[in-house]
């Protein structure tokens, strides 16, 4: 079984990160949302807390196929200003593991110069923060092991698109059917 780690931050953008995670659990993928506090509990942009199975130093990152940052304000700064978040994100994508992050959150990749030749997209008033990367202004770009999405409005987009990565494009056209996805 596939095995996810999305990473919240206070400030992540709520939709971002439960569209995915209620897709891909949809999907039969193992997702666990990990807190980058010292918190279980951790509010979105918009005042929504959740709770998360698990704070990050309780994590074998080891054991994922695939972490996703969401994006939202203050929580991606939040993400790039983690030490073990930059450790985390550099050690999956040198290692062929997936990458997903969308809206600000490809910020983070790019200043860890994860994303230099690489397709991507990002919300648009980011681009100017991506550095030597082709930004190419779609909903969802997956060049490599990088996936990015552009922000809520392609969040269902970025979901199906994990899924199809992670247990195919029949599995992700499963799910769309499934949730009336136009």
């Amino acid at each position: 079984m596939k095995k996810v780690s999305v990473l919240l931050a206070e400030g992540f953008e709520e939709i971002e990160a439960l569209s995915v995670v209620d897709l891909l659990r949809r999907a039969r993928i193992y997702v666990d949302t990990v807190s980058i506090s010292d918190e279980y509990m951790v509010r979105g942009s918009h005042g929504i807390a959740v709770q998360t199975e698990d704070l990050f130093e309780e994590v074998n990152f080891a054991d994922f196929d695939m972490v996703v940052l969401p994006g939202g304000l203050p929580g991606t700064t939040n993400l790039g200003n983690h030490s073990g978040v930059r450790r985390v994100v550099t050690d999956f994508a040198e290692n062929g593991k997936y990458v997903a992050a969308i809206c600000a959150a490809p910020t983070v990749l790019s200043e860890l110069g994860l994303l230099k030749g690489r397709r991507v997209t990002c919300y648009p008033d980011m681009e100017r923060k991506i550095t030597g990367a082709v930004l190419t202004g779609a909903p969802v770009m997956e060049d490599g092991n990088i996936i990015t999405g552009q922000g809520v409005g392609a969040a269902v987009d970025f979901a199906l698109k994990l899924i199809a990565v992670l247990a195919g494009s029949e599995k992700a056209g499963e799910i769309a059917d499934a949730i009336v996805y136009q």
